[in-house]
């Protein structure tokens, strides 16, 4: 019996390093045994820049460990400039609906929430283009995300925008959320009635390439050693250095551990941040100008190498901005879970990743904007380094990863959830 096809949308896909894009690449993977799969994305382009051999045609088509691919053809862009991002969505969603007619028959069309509005819209479309089934997954609400950091206050578009993409969720045949809070979200926009069919599904690591390290592993020594992170307490920040995260307000309390700060164990203090982002200027220039000797900044990381990095820290960041609980879900904790990292959480109650730091002991958390926790909190890893209470945080948050947040629990939940329409 012929399997049946599934479409997904979703605007970047591995080589990319943006978290929904490796996600997608294990679930799409994940899914061919009992899925065709074809994925419709952009060229590699996550950073802003493009290769040239990806400028030349329209669509590129490729395969890669069984999953078809449409590369759709973007212009570059910088971060920071509105315009060029716009610019750059705009032509990835016209440019997929045409990639969607090249893709043949498909049973299911499956779309994610970017980007934003765009990415359900995408989904609406391609239902109808292809007479299929829609699966919406919302990794984050939008407009409640911009609204939530102030990225835009027209009131107008706003409610055009929430008008949009309440229309997509209700056009859906399931919506997928990845956070108990999220599934709150989906509720309070239809005011209880009519809500969308939908169910909730974590998002996951795959723990078969993020693992935990020794210390004294050779790779992860090597990367210290590049950073000049040797013999130091590291507390690490690893993904996009974005709008959503408070990152400026937050470095303004990293500067109350000056340089030279030490831990019980007479380890020095370095706040590293790994990535890129439209705030990483911002973040650079402040540091400078402010003479913070002990915070670094160091490049994302190769996909491959990701493991070492996140092996190299003591402790990890996990943040969100006030106002995204019920909105976003950050992915990155999955990833501090599976190297057994303890997480210092800024992050709203009852929000999703929130309550799994709580529920399993795997680090400390205090309120977006308590600044005052937060430095408390920073401070309380300082005392307890060497304790043994740090290394257990991190292997308490592993332990319940590995148990029910992996990559194949997970995706056997998503092909149910998706057979059973």
């Amino acid at each position: 019996m012929a399997k049946k096809k599934i479409l997904i949308f979703a605007h970047y896909y591995h080589p990319d390093v943006a978290s929904t894009g490796q996600i997608l690449k294990d679930q799409a993977e994940g899914m061919l045994d009992e899925f065709d799969v074809t994925v419709i994305c952009v060229v590699p382009s996550y950073i802003g820049t493009i290769e040239d051999k990806y400028k030349t045609q329209k669509y590129h088509f490729e395969e890669i460990n069984g999953v078809k691919i449409i590369r759709v053809r973007v212009p570059e862009f910088t971060k920071g400039s509105k315009v060029s991002r716009i610019k750059n969505i705009l032509a990835y969603f016209f440019g997929a609906l045409g990639a969607a007619r090249k893709a043949g028959k498909q049973d299911y069309v499956f779309t994610i929430s970017q980007p934003p509005i765009l990415g359900g819209l995408l989904g609406v479309l391609g239902k109808w283009l292809k007479h299929a089934k829609m699966i919406y997954c919302i990794q984050d609400y939008n407009p409640e995300q911009t609204m939530a950091v102030g990225y835009f206050n027209n009131k107008f578009v706003l409610s055009c925008m929430m008008a949009a993409d309440k229309f997509s969720c209700y056009h859906s045949d399931l919506v997928i959320t990845v956070g108990r809070d999220l599934v709150q979200t989906l509720v309070y926009r239809f005011k209880g009635k009519n809500v969308p069919n939908h169910v909730m599904i974590n998002n996951w690591i795959n723990e078969k390439e993020i693992y935990p390290l020794t210390a004294e592993h050779e790779q992860v020594l090597a990367f210290r050693k590049k950073y000049s992170l040797e013999d130091k307490f590291v507390i690490m920040y690893s993904g996009n250095i974005g709008l959503y995260y408070d990152l400026e307000n937050l470095m303004k309390v990293i500067e109350k551990f000056k340089p030279g700060t030490r831990t019980t164990d007479n380890r020095e203090v370095v706040f590293a941040f790994v990535g890129a982002g439209s705030v990483l200027d911002k973040l650079v220039h402040y540091v400078r100008e402010h003479h913070m000797d002990n915070v670094i900044f160091i490049p994302y990381q190769d996909k491959e190498d990701l493991i070492y990095s996140l092996n190299a820290a003591d402790v990890h960041w996990c943040v969100n901005a006030k106002g995204i609980k019920g909105v976003s879900c950050p992915s990155k904790y999955y990833g501090i879970a599976a190297a057994a990292k303890p997480v210092l959480g800024v992050l709203e109650s009852g929000s999703e990743v929130r309550m799994l730091i709580e529920e399993t002991n795997g680090g400390l958390v205090s309120e977006p904007g308590d600044y005052v926790a937060v430095e408390e909190n920073i401070q309380r890893f300082l005392e307890d380094a060497g304790s043994g209470k740090v290394v257990q945080m991190g292997k308490s948050g592993h332990d319940y990863l590995v148990k029910n947040l992996t990559k194949d629990v997970s995706i056997k939940k998503y092909i149910e959830a998706i057979k059973n329409l």
